[in-house]
């Protein structure tokens, strides 16, 4: 119950931190956050989310009762560039999978600590709330979504004619529906009211969406709520009697990992930098690096779940 409470806490602080932002620029044309600064909250707050991978990599090497640590080191590694090269090979169908999967992911970490039911059902209710995140962007920003998609190689002029003629036809408006109902029925199924959490994560979002630029609304939810929760997941887990220490010893232990992935995307930035402008190949390493490292975090964390089951 004490994550649960917590949650709707921040879920709350959040949304009012929406509301005040969009307020403070409601009269600007646009409000100015440069790529480099969504960049650096990301490396900093967003990727440490995951940067107790290698602690829960080795609780999996137990379970399958291995003992060298780097053979999961070797996997993660080799899945990660993985998803990089086929995202150079074939980035339209490697960007639909990871809308797909990023989806899914968000829906579920979102909500799974209000939900104690893992049936299908809830699979797609996870998947339809998770949509929105991909969906908004799209609905309220149409064009310079798609310019960001022309910046991480998508140059196939079909998928984009597809694109044009979904967002023409309403159907992003019938899918931002789904994803609405979705949270309704997670609501009123089982109703508690820290449930009131869905709710605030909802509009949220939709106002980051309708005010902000689609780098900028996905940076501020990123690291603000979805990472942010995952943090706060991960302190009760390492101390389970006092949140404040749990968070101080996942500080401790999420440096070394989070240093790691922002030292090869600084890397990744300075050769990107010779051929593409700063902004672009922000984006580049912002968006294709997330997608490379979603996959063997979302593998690992449904090996885990499996197997402890």
């Amino acid at each position: 119950m004490q994550i649960k409470k917590i949650n709707l806490n921040h879920s709350l602080i959040f949304f009012l931190f929406c509301n005040i932002c969009s307020f403070l620029f409601l009269n600007a044309d646009s409000p100015i956050i440069s790529p480099s600064i969504c960049l650096v909250l990301i490396l900093i707050i967003g990727v440490s989310h995951g940067s107790l991978d290698h602690i829960k990599g080795k609780k999996l090497l137990k379970i399958f009762q291995l003992q060298n640590v780097l053979i999961f080191y070797l996997a993660y590694l080799i899945l990660t560039i993985s998803i990089i090269i086929l995202w150079l090979i074939i980035p339209v169908i490697s960007l639909i999978i990871f809308f797909i999967v990023a989806s899914f992911h968000f829906g579920k970490e979102d909500a799974q600590f209000l939900i104690n039911e893992n049936s299908y059902l809830n699979q797609l209710l996870f998947f339809l709330k998770g949509s929105l995140i991909i969906l908004a962007p799209m609905y309220f920003h149409f064009d310079e979504t798609i310019f960001i998609f022309k910046l991480l190689f998508i140059e196939n002029e079909f998928f984009f004619a597809i694109l044009s003629f979904i967002e023409s036809s309403k159907i992003l408006i019938i899918g931002i529906i789904l994803s609405t109902l979705s949270s309704v029925y997670l609501f009123i199924k089982k109703y508690e009211l820290v449930k009131f959490t869905l709710f605030f994560d909802y509009f949220s979002i939709i106002i980051l969406n309708y005010y902000f630029t689609p780098l900028l609304a996905f940076t501020i939810y990123f690291c603000f709520l979805h990472s942010t929760r995952h943090i706060i997941s991960l302190a009760l887990e390492l101390d389970q009697k006092s949140f404040n220490n749990g968070l101080i010893i996942f500080s401790k232990k999420a440096i070394p990992l989070t240093l790691l992935t922002a030292a090869f995307c600084l890397i990744s930035l300075y050769f990107l930098n010779n051929n593409y402008d700063l902004d672009s190949s922000i984006l580049k390493v912002i968006f294709i690096g997330l997608a490379s490292l979603t996959f063997p975090h979302i593998l690992l964390e449904y090996l885990i779940e499996r197997n402890e089951k």
